[in-house]
């Protein structure tokens, strides 16, 4: 018999079926959906899953825009025992592979449109791989074979299923894909616990309630978006979605709706100033009441600049990580209600969260242990952490069913800092060289593999260098190879007739045919000509390499 004390994300259910039985609680669009409505589309689909044959413990990958129908597949799955693998629709055809080797699902869902991998192409290579199924139309499918609608699916239910939701073993509910060291695909396993505590971490200290109308602008493979996400269904307030983040229609919908709260990523934020100022709007929606963002620090202009579009909403910022279940500390950078005192702080915000010492990202959220582990002699280590929060694996690497993640298991996060007296943690650097660009993982070792395949470069570093859209910009620094010249507009060299030429535009279309996927293509080159800086064992100083191109940056043209 099941243990119903257990944590589950369907516990949602029961409120948003009572409580806002009647109310709106999705907009997409035209399409609109009461609580009951959405309620009842999540066991219309539980029972189709059920009657297709789908047990505990298998997996569902979805690739696909944010819609109401991907919410409804969440809580589908995980209402019949089954795993969610979310896919970012922006992956290229290998990384997508990669991530179908990882998981071996049994069903695979996308949107009907748009520019997405043929399934034909990899199901070969998926031999656990059953079902195709359309998300969002009901039209013709051409695999007959295996084709299906979530339509057809929802048709097979007449009447309501009992509350007698079930658990995956390990009570797993997410494989939600970051990459690794090598930049390929890894499933962060997430349990219902982990997903239950986080969202419940977000209506404690963001503030969401049944009254807030939430935008989704992070996109729902993401675990900011998933956990957001969550929080909100828990909460039980009203979603407004987008297919995907677009400043425009952002602008509009907050408008339309009286958004109350959203989530951002640096260059999200950047991108709303921007459309704002271009526009010539010098005050916002004063609507918007919440705005967490996370993937990223904002910078003291974006904030600035953010306070003035949002005049009236509560700012904070979120750090965390894929394998913690999204965020670890919180962070409130502006709060109107606190105007006088805030503001006083704010004018000295760029020297409390920037300082010498590192960045400041708040304190921890209630649930969440964080220590630091170094040498006797500094304060300054390796952030880590335990708790309900942190993930059961990587799947495919599953600890036992004997074991737990919270028993004496710090995971180490891969960041270094330390904890001021007021318990606030601070970031002094990332342990490795991972980049977070637009709130996307880069792994720098993935790009040089990619940049080392040119027949004019002989060694390439990449790097990330701080930016205030991105939060952090992919710049490569290069040597090329004899008989090989720079040609960009920076370059006051005359050109040599003798020689190949390179410039930063021919590096990235072949970036691109190489299949590198968009946010990882540098936006800039650096022409290396020392030697780069090397350990005395032969290692890459890699900060090295960013320490002294950050003292350049000003300089034109692009060389060292």
């Amino acid at each position: 018999m099941a243990n119903y004390s257990k944590a589950h994300i369907c516990h949602c259910l029961s409120r948003l079926s009572t409580a806002r039985r009647s109310s709106t609680v999705m907009i997409i669009g035209e399409r609109r959906k009461t609580g009951m409505e959405f309620v009842e589309g999540v066991l219309g689909l539980a029972h189709g899953l059920i009657q297709l044959g789908l047990k505990p413990g298998d997996v569902v990958a979805i690739s696909a825009l944010n819609s109401d129908l991907y919410l409804e597949w969440l809580l589908a799955v995980a209402y019949v025992g089954g795993i969610t693998a979310p896919f970012n629709y922006r992956w290229s055809l290998e990384e997508a592979r990669a991530a179908l080797q990882v998981a071996n699902p049994t069903i695979l869902v996308h949107n009907a449109t748009g520019n997405f991998w043929k399934f034909e192409s990899y199901a070969d290579s998926v031999p656990s791989l059953r079902w195709h199924v359309l998300l969002d139309t009901p039209c013709e499918v051409h695999s007959t074979n295996i084709g299906l609608t979530t339509e057809q699916l929802k048709r097979s239910c007449k009447r309501h299923l009992k509350a007698d939701y079930l658990w995956a073993p390990q009570e797993a509910a997410i494989i939600c894909f970051t990459s690794g060291t090598t930049g390929r695909p890894k499933g962060v396993t997430l349990s219902h616990s982990a997903l239950v505590v986080q969202s419940l971490a977000k209506i404690a200290i963001v503030g969401y309630g049944e009254d807030d109308v939430y935008l989704h602008t992070a996109p729902l493979c993401h675990i900011g978006g998933i956990s957001s996400a969550l929080a909100m269904l828990m909460a039980g307030g009203c979603h407004i979605l987008l297919p995907k983040f677009e400043a425009k229609l952002v602008v509009e919908s907050i408008d339309q709706h009286s958004v109350t709260s959203l989530i951002t990523v640096p260059a999200m934020m950047a991108d709303l100033i921007s459309f704002y100022r271009t526009k010539h709007i010098s005050v916002g929606s004063k609507s918007v009441k919440k705005v967490l963002n996370g993937a990223g620090g904002l910078s003291s202009g974006l904030i600035k600049n953010a306070i003035e579009i949002f005049p009236r909403a509560k700012l904070l910022s979120a750090y965390g990580m894929t394998e913690a279940c999204s965020s670890l500390t919180f962070m409130t950078l502006y709060d109107p209600a606190r105007e006088s005192c805030i503001q006083h702080s704010y004018a000295n915000s760029s020297n409390l969260a920037h300082k010498a010492d590192g960045i400041c990202v708040g304190k921890p959220a209630p649930h969440i242990e964080i220590r630091i582990a170094g040498d006797d002699s500094s304060c300054i280590g390796r952030i880590l952490t335990r708790g309900p929060h942190l993930m059961l694996g990587y799947w495919g690497q599953m600890p036992s069913n004997n074991s737990s993640p919270t028993d004496e298991c710090w995971l180490d996060t891969g960041d270094i800092g330390h904890i001021d007296d007021c318990g606030n943690i601070w970031l002094v650097g990332r342990l490795k060289g991972r980049i977070k660009s637009g709130g996307e993982n880069v792994y720098p070792e993935e790009v040089e593999a990619v940049l080392l395949q040119h027949p004019g470069i002989s060694t390439s570093v990449v790097i990330g260098l701080p930016d205030s859209r991105l939060s952090e910009m992919v710049v490569a620094c290069i040597r090329l190879n004899d008989n090989w010249q720079w040609t960009d507009s920076s370059s006051n060299h005359p050109v040599n007739k003798n020689k190949h030429c390179l410039s930063s535009s021919v590096l990235q279309n072949f970036c691109r045919a190489k299949d590198l996927t968009g946010f990882k293509i540098p936006k800039k080159f650096v022409v290396w000509k020392n030697q780069f800086p090397m350990t005395t064992t032969g290692k890459l100083r890699r900060d090295q390499v960013r320490a002294e191109l950050m003292s350049y940056r000003q300089l034109p043209p692009s060389r060292l």
